[in-house]
């Protein structure tokens, strides 16, 4: 390889230049050699490399090979036999300036391990684009993870490249991050704390990729689009995105609306609240009128009855309408509210419902309804909702019954 070497310094001698110029030129032009050369070679490789993985990729039957194309890793192995041959010529391309050379040399080794790097990343990028396709991983914080073994790739990386540009040994390079450790562990306190909370959120299955939350500190209402290592994003029902430290998942409060959507019915649980001097027991001629109600029909009959026996038996003077047991306007409309949500086509019978009647307030006595709907999406669950209430709202008054509604303009009229 010596007349390589001064191919064109021996040139530039024989036509008379001086020694030092002939140096410059045989450097100059070798590396302008050796570039061009490196550069066509790169480019024939990477076709060929491109289409054999591409004929692979369409010849078989998994994706994943097709995912290693996409995210580029036949690309970057392409560019293998550049840097190998890059860093055989440069001792010759510089065999005349010693000091040069070793520089020269350690940035290609530094230019390995930065393309060493980017293998890695094709590779970890098309594993998790890999798993994320596949139904049992789709909902984990892959993301987290990659970036996790990405970190260490690329601080390995940076300790491999500062010991070859200063000449140290590995082992003298990490005793001395021992003793700046406390830095370290401040600068990427974010990233500590999220890989945790990712193995903690993982490990607890607390929340998945498609996850319903809500997180009032940082004002998020809908559903999880991507987890990873320092944040997790939600995308609201109003289409923004609010970002979440990951971490914020196992030190805060959160409300996960999953075990809603794996539930057979979605609950309904809203009062109405009744004025309270409206509420009053039922005479014989209001309990009459309230029998032309089909679904109360057959109840106050019965009803009726009960009451008439235990009264006769007890010989209540009912001259006096408090006297003995009575029917109450709003204990008749629970029970006509249990019927009605009863026979209600959207209402799941195998769950709880009911009407309940709460502590009385200052805005008047809450009539709470408590009950599931079977159709958990959430247009259909307002407008069943919606519907219930409409329904009793309107009702009413047929039991002498009014909604506590605080006064207004037109309340002194």
């Amino acid at each position: 390889m010596s007349k390589f070497d001064h191919f064109f310094y021996d040139y530039f001698i024989s036509i008379g230049s001086s020694s030092s110029f002939s140096k410059y030129m045989n450097v100059l032009i070798l590396l302008l050699v050796v570039v061009g050369f490196i550069l066509i070679i790169d480019y024939i490789i990477k076709i060929i490399i491109r289409k054999i993985s591409t004929r692979i990729a369409s010849g078989t039957k998994t994706q994943f090979d097709d995912i290693l194309i996409t995210n580029k890793l036949p690309r970057n192995i392409a560019h293998v036999p550049a840097i190998a041959l890059f860093h055989y010529y440069v001792p010759h391309i510089f065999v005349d300036f010693t000091d040069i050379k070793g520089v020269a040399i350690k940035i290609v080794e530094v230019l390995g391990i930065v393309l060493t790097l980017y293998i890695v990343r094709s590779i970890l990028n098309s594993i998790k684009d890999y798993l994320k396709s596949k139904p049992q991983f789709r909902d984990k914080p892959i993301d987290s993870y990659i970036q996790v073994f990405m970190i260490f790739a690329w601080f390995t990386g940076f300790m491999y490249s500062f010991t070859i540009l200063a000449d140290m040994e590995v082992w003298k390079f990490l005793s001395a991050m021992g003793a700046v450790s406390a830095v370290i562990i401040l600068v990427f306190k974010d990233t500590i704390l999220g890989f945790v909370a990712s193995i903690q959120v993982s490990i607890n299955d607390m929340v998945r990729i498609g996850d319903w939350i809500t997180f009032e500190k940082y004002g998020a209402d809908g559903d999880v689009v991507e987890i990873n290592l320092a944040t997790v994003k939600v995308q609201n029902f109003d289409n923004t995105i609010t970002t979440i430290p990951t971490y914020a998942l196992i030190s805060d409060s959160f409300k996960n609306w999953r075990g809603m959507i794996d539930s057979p019915g979605r609950r309904i649980k809203r009062a109405i609240y009744i004025r309270q001097d409206t509420v009053k027991h039922l005479t014989s001629d209001d309990i009459e009128r309230l029998k032309g109600i089909d679904f109360l029909a057959s109840y106050l009959t019965q009803k009726q009855t009960e009451l008439e026996e235990f009264n006769g038996r007890n010989v209540v003077n009912k001259e006096v309408i408090l006297n003995g047991r009575n029917l109450t306007n709003m204990g008749v409309f629970r029970k006509y509210i249990e019927l009605y949500l009863e026979q209600h086509t959207a209402v799941n019978k195998n769950l709880l419902f009911m009407a309940r009647q709460l502590q009385p307030t200052n805005n008047g006595i809450p009539l709470e309804i408590y009950a599931f709907s079977g159709d958990k999406n959430w247009e259909n669950y307002e407008h069943i909702q919606a519907d219930i209430f409409d329904h009793l709202l309107a009702s009413i008054q047929y039991f002498d019954l009014e909604v506590f509604e605080s006064p207004n303009s037109k309340s002194f009229k």
